[in-house]
């Protein structure tokens, strides 16, 4: 089994998380029979524009997409957050991996929280919906365009490069990385990206021995939520050119679906939820899509596009 992965101490982190858990659901496999092969792609390469101007998510997947079709790869490991809402043809998500905290940290040595910042502050982040809710909460500081892994961005804070950036807490948390700067940030302060959080593993649609084998690590609960979270995103027809955000809870046998649609510089903001039986996950995603979409109307969306989002 060759499993495919970038680069980064998280993203290894996470092929070796999954190797683990094959392992544990197999015990006829043994660890010599997996092996992780590490893949560099055109966003991991390209840091110095946000990844509006060079392609959005796919740039994270091209390649490792491109192996997994042409058999080179067995199954790929993917933040399902980086993972756009289409997939190419002859692929599929076949498992979904325990969700890990989906909020997001506020790092900074200056200020426990976002409200705490002085005036006039730099905030580093590439996410445009981290940018929007932070421009929406605290319009009086400066966002900039602040990419790179986990390690590269704590590096450029500790140089003063920005006051304060953001990462996830679940990166944080898989990577055992504990800093006295990082605090957690709550779910109404800054909703987090949709799929934030949960792993997904990626296959060849006509690999039967690759689904059989990661049908064991699916964990259903973490499917109900994404799979809904990613409907609400679709039907927005989110990118990484606009501020999106949604999470899906799970009540027992039911699902409460919350989403927020910004403008670039988080000066208009429309939010809404939804709940319904969790066994219609995506049809509850894409209802709540549309319903922010009639809300926001063909205005905001022009607007967007005007000033190079949507």
């Amino acid at each position: 089994m060759r499993i495919g992965t970038r680069g980064s101490q998280l993203a290894l982190a996470q092929a070796h998380e999954t190797k683990e858990r094959l392992l544990a659901a197999h015990p006829d496999l043994r660890e010599e029979q997996i092996e992780i092969v590490v893949m560099s792609t055109k966003g991991d390469r390209i840091l110095d524009r946000p990844l509006a101007e060079i392609g959005g998510k796919g740039l994270f997947t091209e390649e490792i997409e491109t192996a997994l079709l042409a058999g080179d790869l067995d199954l790929a490991v993917h933040s399902l957050k980086d993972m756009p809402t289409e997939l190419p043809d002859g692929l599929e998500l076949a498992a979904y991996l325990e969700r890990e905290d989906e909020r997001d940290a506020f790092i900074s040595a200056k200020a426990n929280s976002l409200s705490d910042l002085p005036a006039g502050s730099v905030v580093g982040t590439a996410s445009l919906r981290r940018q929007a809710q932070t421009l929406a909460l605290r319009p009086d500081l400066k966002v900039i365009t602040f990419r790179g892994n986990v390690q590269s961005r704590l590096r450029k804070l500790e140089a003063g490069e920005v006051d304060a950036t953001y990462l996830a807490m679940a990166g944080l948390n898989r990577l055992a990385l504990e800093d006295e700067r990082v605090h957690a940030l709550a779910i109404d302060e800054l909703l987090p990206a949709v799929a934030q959080g949960a792993i997904c593993i990626e296959i060849a649609s006509d690999n039967a021995h690759a689904r059989a084998l990661v049908a064991p690590l699916n964990h259903a609960p973490t499917e109900q939520r994404v799979v809904a979270e990613r409907a609400f995103l679709n039907e927005l027809d989110g990118s990484c050119r606009t501020p999106i955000a949604g999470l899906a809870t799970l009540d027992g046998d039911r699902l409460h679906l919350q989403g927020r649609l910004l403008d670039l510089d988080g000066t208009e903001m429309y939010e809404d939820s939804l709940d319904g039986p969790a066994s219609e996950a995506e049809r509850i995603g894409r209802e709540l899509g549309r319903k922010l979409k009639a809300a926001a109307g063909p205005a905001f969306f022009d607007k967007l596009k005007a000033a190079g989002g949507a």
